[in-house]
């Protein structure tokens, strides 16, 4: 069976990651994907991390325990889990448009009061989790895989990258340090946010530093919305979904203008140039799926709701293999070129 070699880009976007996870299990129990590089902002970084320390630790099967391994945990250890009343739903019911009343207080706690207020300990159970499970030592000597993590940097607000040889506990942390929910990440004396605010996920280090000309995004984050928001709840979370976004659709935007230069360049001499001209681009999302969830389900940990996310993204993955596995190598099926101009309005 003859293997292809790509990229991933895995957004964040809260327990919502636990779609990744699903489909990051199908393309390793199919066996015909290599992975030669991989991106991730908050949950894709958990993901891209756990994936390839596990793939270090026990091949494509190790991989495949460790992210069992690590979602399971999270729905074991972190304080949402517990939440009385179900989050999770049957999602082919209807949409997630509520919160149980525990969850739904803690979010109005969040806009009230800062996390040094009201977690002045920085309790934060992703720490447990991720200790139990993953040897940082041995991913930043043994692994085959190139990582790049994003962070935000607080005293600049911009994009921090973490690559294989730095990623520490806490890279892998601040990259999912929500600033309205987490102490800021100290590293090296610097502090970071969650690398969403800035790429959610990194895509030109791919394209620059991986040899792999097709590259897979796994996105979270609905590209659109039907509805336009009018209570003030909906339209904070409109904002803050657009604000997890831009930086992504504007990097989308960044790479077809970068394709377009590099087809129209007579002698594409770079490295970048010549990897942007045979760049193909695919995606696994669920569009339809991911809009009938409200943004407070991204801190649901229930494990119906964990388990539910998986199944989709496993199913998700298998209709993409099915239709686009023997495209790899060939041609895009993900077009950019949606992204690649913004709306102006005629002159009238």
């Amino acid at each position: 069976m003859k293997s292809k070699s790509v990229t991933l880009a895995l957004q964040g976007g809260g327990s919502h990651g636990a779609f990744t996870w699903g489909v990051l299990d199908r393309l390793l129990e199919d066996g015909r994907v290599e992975f030669e590089g991989i991106s991730g902002a908050s949950a894709g970084a958990m993901n891209a991390v756990v994936l390839a320390h596990g793939m270090t630790a026990g091949g494509r099967e190790g991989a495949r325990e460790a992210l069992q391994g690590f979602w399971e945990g999270v729905a074991r250890k972190a304080h949402f889990g517990s939440t009385p009343e179900d989050l999770s739903l049957k999602l082919a019911a209807g949409p997630q448009g509520y919160a149980s009343a525990g969850l739904a207080s803690f979010v109005s706690m969040m806009k009230l009061f800062s996390p040094y207020q009201f977690n002045p300990l920085d309790i934060n159970p992703l720490r447990d989790v991720l200790e139990g499970q993953i040897d940082f030592e041995r991913l930043r000597t043994a692994c085959g895989i190139e990582l790049f993590i994003a962070t935000t940097q607080v005293s600049t607000g911009m994009l921090k990258l973490f690559r294989t040889r730095e990623i520490t506990l806490d890279v892998l942390l601040a990259s999912a340090c929500v600033p309205g929910l987490h102490h800021a990440i100290k590293i090296d004396g610097e502090a970071y946010w969650d690398g969403g605010l800035t790429a959610n996920p990194p895509i030109f280090p791919l394209v620059q530093q991986c040899m792999a000309r097709d590259l897979i995004l796994v996105l979270l984050q609905p590209s659109q919305r039907t509805d336009t928001p009018t209570s003030v709840d909906a339209i904070r979370r409109r904002l803050n979904e657009i604000s997890f976004s831009s930086a992504f659709f504007t990097e989308l935007q960044g790479l077809e203008f970068a394709r377009q230069e590099a087809d129209r360049s007579l002698f594409p001499f770079g490295r970048l140039q010549r990897g942007l001209r045979h760049l193909k681009t695919h995606a696994i999302e669920a569009r339809e799926f991911m809009s009938r969830l409200s943004a407070a389900s991204k801190l649901n940990v229930r494990p119906e709701f964990i388990h539910a996310l998986r199944d989709e993204g496993r199913q998700q993955a298998d209709m993409w293999l099915e239709r686009n596995f023997e495209l790899v190598g060939v041609r895009s099926t993900f077009d950019l070129k949606r992204f690649s101009h913004c709306v102006v309005a005629p002159v009238t």
